[in-house]
């Protein structure tokens, strides 16, 4: 099928995924969750190349780096292999101008998006669509990644990853042109309705009218190489490039697919993953926040060599 093997040659690493969904919103704007999916994914290429950059590399040994960007590139692969396919069939139904999604099940896409892409094609509601596509990607990953049993007790049960979670090291992060930084923590990773929540926290920084067109700026005039660099060069004070490029650090990873079978038919959907209201609990303008972190984390890291045996 067209659409399998287009999804596939755009699946390639985390920077063909992050331009590939770039692409699609600036072809259909309506498709909003696109948009957020590249700059969500960037953040996940930001998060890779950390692993292998001036700091991680002196706190994190070479095993446990490899399981965690393998981890990170599991997830990333398997929304883009189930979402994009589904983008794709949308962009064919508009061209046919007529709706295909009786096909999403032959591409392993769950019961519950086919019924969601019906109502979207009848109505029109860009916002539940989005919903939906977070409410759908959070559940993919959930058995295959988050409670698969190699990656729950090597990653996530680990000390070094609720060390994280509870820290808030881990921030999904907007950036602008002119140096700032807007976005949410992630924490209770785990929990997939924690997930979905950060989901619809972001997507309400990401579209509010006042931001949206400073993070598109942002998209736009920045190529997208994984490195932290590549918001920090926007800095006011000029901070030194001390994370790798993507394609300069890791090779290109080969994934084979496991059916999980419809996660729509196998687990409970909860009510409120629709219907809880977005609230920001903690601001969103996280400039002086990151740089804070920062510190802390380097001067972690500093301390723990200093007392590291000879």
């Amino acid at each position: 099928m067209q659409i399998r093997k287009e999804t596939d040659q755009k699946n390639m690493d985390n920077i063909s995924r992050t331009q590939a969904y770039l692409d699609f919103y600036l072809e259909y704007p309506e498709m909003i969750w696109s948009f957020l999916a590249s700059m969500v994914s960037r953040n996940g290429g930001y998060s890779m190349c950390d692993l292998e950059g001036d700091w991680f590399t002196k706190m994190l040994a070479p095993d446990i780096r490899k399981r965690l960007f393998l981890t990170y590139e599991r997830a990333n692969w398997l929304i883009f292999r189930d979402a994009f396919s589904q983008l794709l069939l949308y962009s064919y139904s508009t061209k046919k101008s007529a709706p295909m999604f009786h096909l999403l099940k032959y591409l392993d896409v769950s019961t519950f998006m086919e019924n969601e892409w019906r109502l979207f094609w009848e109505d029109g509601n860009k916002r539940r669509l989005l919903n939906a596509l977070i409410i759908n990607e959070q559940n993919v990953i959930h058995e295959p990644v988050i409670r698969e049993p190699v990656y729950r007790r090597r990653v996530f049960n680990t000390f070094m990853f609720s060390f994280e979670d509870h820290l808030h090291f881990s921030t999904v992060l907007f950036p602008t042109c002119e140096g700032e930084l807007y976005g949410a923590s992630v924490n209770g990773f785990k929990s997939v309705s924690k997930r979905i929540n950060l989901g619809k926290r972001l997507a309400s920084i990401l579209f509010d009218p006042y931001y949206y067109p400073l993070f598109l700026e942002f998209a736009l005039n920045t190529e997208h190489t994984a490195s932290r660099y590549d918001y920090e060069k926007y800095f006011p004070n000029y901070k030194k490039r001390d994370t790798p490029f993507l394609r300069c650090a890791y090779p290109i990873i080969h994934h084979h697919y496991r059916d999980q079978g419809d996660w729509y038919k196998k687990r409970k959907f909860r009510s409120e993953w629709f219907n809880s209201e977005t609230k920001h609990r903690h601001p969103i303008h996280l400039t002086k926040w990151y740089m804070k972190k920062q510190k802390q984390l380097h001067a972690l890291i500093s301390v723990k060599e200093l007392f590291a045996p000879e």
